[in-house]
C-alpha cells in the first residue's frame, strides 16, 4: 500500500483500536494461478509483542488450502470512505480525492487443527459479538457442536509488517479541513459521516480533538 508520509500512521494502540472497531476484513492469499480472497471477521490477540489474527472459513471454502503456504497473506481492515470534491478548497485548481482508512497486515498462517483451538476460536468470536448467543451455544449437544467443527476450518496469522494508511486531508489548510468535516457530517450516510468523525478525532480541522 501506497503510504505518504503525512498519511502513516505509527501509533500501535491507534492501529489496534482502529482494527477492533472495524474487524470484518478481507483476507488475501495466493494461488498459482491468482490471488483468492475471503470477507470475514478476525480476532485481534497479543502475545508479547506479537500480534495474531484469528478466524474461520467454511471448509468448503478452497482459501484455506492456502493459508499455511509459505508466502504470506494479507488481512485488510477498511474503515470509513468518503468522497472529497475540490469545490471544498480555498484554491480553485484542485483536483477531487477521496478519504478514507485503512490497515494492512502481512503475515503467514497456520491451519489449528487441534478440536480444542477450533472450539476457542468460536468461542472468543461469540464473545466478541453475539454475548447473548453464549448460553445457546453452551446448551447445544457436544455431537452437534462437533458436527459444525467438522464444516469449518480455523487458522490464525502471525503479523509481520503492518501498514496503516489514514488519508484524511492531511495535506490541507485548516479551514479546507473544517470544510471537509462540515459536509461530510451532514451525509445520512454513516460511512461518509464517519470519515468526518475520524478527522476530528485526529485533531484535523479548526475544532479541538476528539476523545477516540
Amino acid at each position: 500500500m501506497y503510504i505518504p508520509e503525512f498519511n502513516r500512521i505509527e501509533d500501535r494502540a491507534l492501529k489496534l483500536a482502529f482494527m477492533r472497531a472495524n474487524p470484518f476484513a478481507i483476507l488475501v492469499s495466493s494461488t498459482d494461478s491468482r490471488p483468492f480472497a475471503t470477507h470475514l471477521p478476525l480476532l485481534l490477540h497479543e502475545s508479547d509483542a506479537n500480534l495474531i489474527l484469528r478466524g474461520h472459513v467454511a471448509k468448503a471454502n478452497p482459501h484455506w488450502r492456502t493459508i499455511d503456504d509459505p508466502r504470506e497473506s494479507l488481512a485488510i481492515f477498511h474503515g470509513p470512505h468518503a468522497y472529497v470534491s475540490p469545490t471544498l478548497y480555498e484554491i480553485r485548481e484542485s483536483v477531487p480525492t477521496w478519504n478514507y482508512a485503512a490497515v494492512h497486515v502481512y503475515g503467514k498462517g497456520r491451519i489449528l487443527s487441534d478440536d480444542s483451538d477450533a472450539t476457542k476460536v468460536l468461542e472468543d468470536l461469540i464473545t466478541e459479538f453475539d454475548i447473548p448467543n453464549q448460553s445457546q451455544w453452551q446448551s447445544l449437544s457436544s455431537d452437534y457442536r462437533t458436527r459444525m467443527l467438522r464444516h469449518i476450518v480455523t487458522f490464525e496469522i502471525t503479523a509481520t509488517p503492518v501498514a496503516t494508511k489514514f488519508k484524511l486531508s492531511q495535506n490541507r489548510t485548516k479551514a479546507e479541513q473544517e470544510n471537509v468535516i462540515r459536509v461530510l457530517s451532514g451525509s445520512s450516510d454513516s460511512s461518509v459521516a464517519g470519515v468526518a468523525t475520524l478527522m476530528r478525532q485526529q485533531g484535523l480541522g479548526a475544532g479541538l480533538k476528539e476523545n477516540v
